[in-house]
């Protein structure tokens, strides 16, 4: 039988905690960096309480005793805005109570909880995306019972990793495996937090390699609205580990490691018709953690590299379709604008079957193999042409075909603290807030949670200034909340069916 994995696929409900190779970050004096624990090529021969090697088949004690102080419990607070719902007069509350009031009104919060790896002894821990999105405050828990208040580093929607800190130091950090290394049918232990259940520990194999499912891109929906951070970045980058060792809700963030105590992914995902472990369990790979882990402290965003080519999977059908001599490897479709690999000299019909000197069999290997570089690096891309191999140099770019790093979007990322989606006023609107001597605004068009919902501002809302500024479109109320990150903003707006009630509030963003 055929099984639908998008349909049963949940992201967000399991973890492997993402490790980070132990190296030190280059860059200026203005960058930051940090010291991440790597493991060695060759592993220092340890022991077990039995005596047994470390790593032996079977003997999953030092892997949990290595792992499980280095896991941790991550609470997430989030604020969501109930509808304005229909009101009726407050004379007739007393008879009928509020559940007549078509909905409550103000902001609701709701608390969920994951799991998170340290990976630097003063304080930055990796976990989901999903964890901690939307989130007004984050509070973690360390494994000897201490807590934290986390601040988010930044996050990567299209691989669901996320960095966040905590102000601490000499925390016991995990180590980075090889997650190129790991093999199918090798035993591996899953720690994490499910269903509140702190410091738990699983195993099982590692089922698969390289697993697209096609979640992510969807996961980063949100009631119909794709989040800025989403609509404004890369390309999803699934390349999962899929293993058997059982996770659930709350395992989010939640390490994966060998048997050596290794890091080797970050657990993410579950394929499951109710919501909890069914069988299979996938997480991001140590490799693509380490890659962006260290991007999102140096940079704040990912710097990804692009071959800039529209790819298809190769089966003996489709290499028949396509008229080409091998049915193994990645089928270049077409190239998008300033493609690196048309560039290199990639054709339309090719077949790349190498990324330095690797075989590639899928475009989950290829997207992996490739955003483990950044724009301006240079990959040796294998393809067969017409039934003979070629080797090309390719100098990669970033997703707007240049080759400089990109900068993080400063206003992307308060937007994403507001948690709200913002429109433009149309010209009727316009229009009818003249006559109440109001010079247009932005309006609120939905809101998911984040400090706007908090502070009770629900959908429909108008602002009009901005630090006493006015705003009369979405490009300048981000250009005047740019850059405000730590600083005091204060708001003024109105709600149409009432413009002389004008309303000020502030906070820090």
């Amino acid at each position: 039988m055929k099984t639908n994995w998008k349909g049963l696929v949940l992201v967000g409900l399991i973890s492997s905690a993402s490790t980070l190779a132990g190296f030190k970050l280059l860059g200026t004096d203005s960058e930051k960096d940090v010291i991440f624990k790597e493991a060695p090529t060759e592993s220092i021969a340890r022991f077990t309480s039995t005596g047994a090697p470390v790593g032996a088949p079977g003997d999953f004690v030092y892997a949990a005793e290595a792992t499980t102080p280095t896991v941790v419990h991550i609470k997430s607070t989030m604020t969501r805005q109930a509808s304005r719902g229909q009101q009726i007069p407050d004379i007739f509350r007393d008879f009928f109570g509020d559940e007549f009031d078509g909905g409550s009104r103000g902001p609701q919060s709701s608390e969920a909880s994951g799991s998170g790896v340290i990976i630097s002894s003063d304080g930055y821990i990796v976990t989901n995306n999903h964890v901690v999105e939307g989130a007004q405050e984050l509070e973690v828990t360390l494994h000897n019972k201490g807590k934290y208040r986390a601040k988010v580093i930044g996050t990567d929607p299209s691989t669901d990793i996320a960095v966040i800190k905590v102000e601490a130091k000499n925390l016991p950090a995990v180590v980075l495996g090889n997650s190129d290394a790991v093999k199918v049918g090798e035993w591996v232990v899953a720690v994490g937090n499910p269903f509140n259940l702190e410091s738990t520990v699983t195993a099982g194999i590692v089922s698969a390699k390289g697993r697209g499912l096609g979640i992510i891109g969807q996961s980063s929906r949100r009631n119909g609205v794709t989040p800025t951070s989403a609509a404004s970045g890369d390309s999803p980058l699934e390349s999962f580990i899929q293993t058997d060792a059982v996770v659930n809700p709350g395992n989010s963030g939640g390490a994966l490691v060998n048997l050596k105590g290794e890091l080797i992914g970050i657990n993410t995902a579950i394929a499951s018709p109710t919501g909890s472990f069914a069988g299979y369990a996938f997480a991001v790979p140590a490799s693509i953690v380490k890659k962006v882990s260290s991007d999102l402290i140096k940079f704040g965003n990912v710097q990804r590299g692009y071959l800039g080519i529209s790819l298809d999977n190769l089966d003996s059908k489709k290499a028949e379709e396509y008229g080409v001599k091998v049915n193994d490897g990645v089928y270049v479709r077409d190239f998008t604008e300033n493609s690196a690999a048309q560039a290199g000299g990639v054709n339309k019909g090719d077949v790349i079957v190498k990324v330095d000197g690797m075989d590639i069999h899928s475009i989950p290997e290829l997207q992996q193999s490739i955003g483990l570089h950044k724009p301006g690096d240079k990959v040796n891309l294998t393809v067969n042409r017409d039934g003979k191999e070629k080797d090309l140099n390719i100098t990669l770019r970033n997703r707007t075909g240049g080759s400089d790093i990109i900068k993080r979007d400063e206003s992307a990322a308060v937007m994403s603290t507001l948690g709200a989606e913002f429109g433009n006023l149309s010209d009727q609107e316009k229009q009818r807030l003249t006559r109440y001597k109001v010079d247009g605004g932005v309006k609120v068009l939905s809101i998911s949670g984040g400090k706007l919902a908090r502070s009770g501002v629900e959908e429909g809302f108008i602002i009009t200034k901005v630090n006493g500024k006015a705003v009369k479109s979405v490009k300048e109320f981000q250009s005047a909340i740019a850059g405000k990150e730590e600083s005091m903003v204060q708001f003024e707006g109105l709600y149409p069916d009432a413009p002389y009630d004008v309303y000020s509030f502030g906070f820090r963003l």
